[in-house]
């Protein structure tokens, strides 16, 4: 990669060469054929790692532009949402639901732990919750939520299952073909962006809804949209020389080889790799005294939430360690100054994490605190060998 820096936050995450080669392609016309060849190819792409039998938006947009578009297509004002947080990115649902009349109630689980599925059967027992949000993997605690718990619990109850997957799809099992236990219990409409797992800039906006959730769209009279209606959007969708807002023409260029990438090396393997990518960082920090916030039985395979050993100073650590080429977050509302975060999905691989192991480790002795990067690198190898 010609990038100067490892990029391991979050998201945005390190984009390959030939994505950037990619989005260097000239300029053209939204309605050129050319050009609507190539979208038609990304909105494809995209249904094929999805395995939806609906319809697929890729737009200009963030995370946040997918998650109104999911929200506001499914639920009318006045109706019922459940939102089940398990942090910062969970929460945000909140204001969104409120923004557009939604009655919104809320399961938050302490960071660094799961909402419980007693809890969910709980609360969905109490009313008629015309839908439930999961934030699948949330980027500010590094929690997964379980799906083979939840999903079959929240359809039972007869409600939508609306999956954020911003820092999970290409990373995590996101089929929406899969039964949970029943064949009508599946995943109704998954969330996304470009920038996380898929491994391209930040800018679009992924957003993927099954049949059952394009029903619920059509019952609702209007939704309080324009951009993010969907029906404006099938047309495009479609057949992208329908014009109803100018795409980003290059980012579709570098998305499309981002899938093309995803897709070659096959979801299943992209399962395997970042799992054994996120164990294998989270078991070589602990060698210095770094704790994760989630266990590992919850812990998201594509980021994780690093707890400081005591006496470190966190601007201090992440200014260091920028330094030397590798940028890491920093933790969010009550744990900014007591974590970091680091990404390890997407274009990542073996080697740039093994070099962000051993310079955390060398920047960890530069600040005070004696620690053996040597064996934690070798922690880190021996990991990663036993599970791919």
């Amino acid at each position: 990669m010609r990038n100067e820096e490892m990029l391991l936050i979050p998201g945005p995450t390190p984009v390959v060469d030939s994505i950037y080669d990619a989005m260097a392609g000239e300029t053209r016309g939204h309605t050129d054929p050319r050009f609507v060849a190539i979208y038609k190819q990304a909105i494809e792409q995209t249904r094929t790692m999805l395995k939806t039998d609906g319809e697929v938006f890729v737009v200009a947009g963030s995370g946040t532009i997918s998650m109104e578009m999911a929200l506001v297509n499914t639920v009318a004002a006045g109706e019922k949402l459940l939102i089940l947080s398990q942090g910062y990115f969970g929460d945000r649902f909140i204001k969104l639901g409120e923004a557009f009349g939604i009655e919104v109630d809320v399961l938050q689980a302490e960071w660094g732990k799961q909402v419980s599925p007693e809890e969910v059967e709980a609360k969905l027992a109490q009313g008629a919750y015309k839908a439930v949000t999961i934030t699948h993997a949330d980027t500010s605690t590094g929690v997964v939520a379980d799906l083979d718990m939840l999903v079959p619990i929240i359809k039972k109850h007869g409600a939508l299952v609306i999956l954020d997957g911003v820092c999970a799809t290409a990373a995590m099992d996101e089929d929406m073909s899969k039964e949970y236990g029943n064949p009508d219990y599946k995943i109704d409409v998954v969330l996304s962006g470009s920038q996380k797992a898929i491994g391209v800039p930040p800018g679009l906006a992924i957003v993927t809804f099954n049949q059952t959730a394009l029903t619920a769209r059509k019952q609702i009279e209007r939704v309080s949209a324009y951009y993010c209606d969907i029906q404006n959007w099938i047309p495009v969708m479609h057949d992208p020389a329908n014009y109803f807002a100018t795409p980003p023409v290059n980012l579709i260029y570098g998305y499309v080889e981002g899938m093309r990438l995803v897709l070659e090396e096959g979801m299943d393997k992209r399962v395997v790799r970042h799992n054994a990518f996120g164990k294998a960082v989270r078991t070589a920090l602990k060698e210095y005294g770094m704790k994760p916030l989630a266990v590992e039985e919850v812990a998201a395979s594509t980021l994780s939430c690093i707890v400081y050993p005591e006496g470190v100073d966190d601007a201090a650590f992440r200014r260091t360690l920028a330094k030397k080429g590798i940028i890491v977050a920093g933790a969010l509302a009550h744990l900014a100054g007591k974590a970091f975060r680091i990404g390890h999905m997407g274009n990542t691989t073996e080697a740039m994490l093994e070099k962000a192991v051993e310079l955390i480790g060398e920047t960890l002795n530069e600040l005070g605190h004696t620690v053996d990067t040597t064996n934690a690198v070798k922690c880190f190898n021996e990991q990663l060998s036993a599970l791919v």
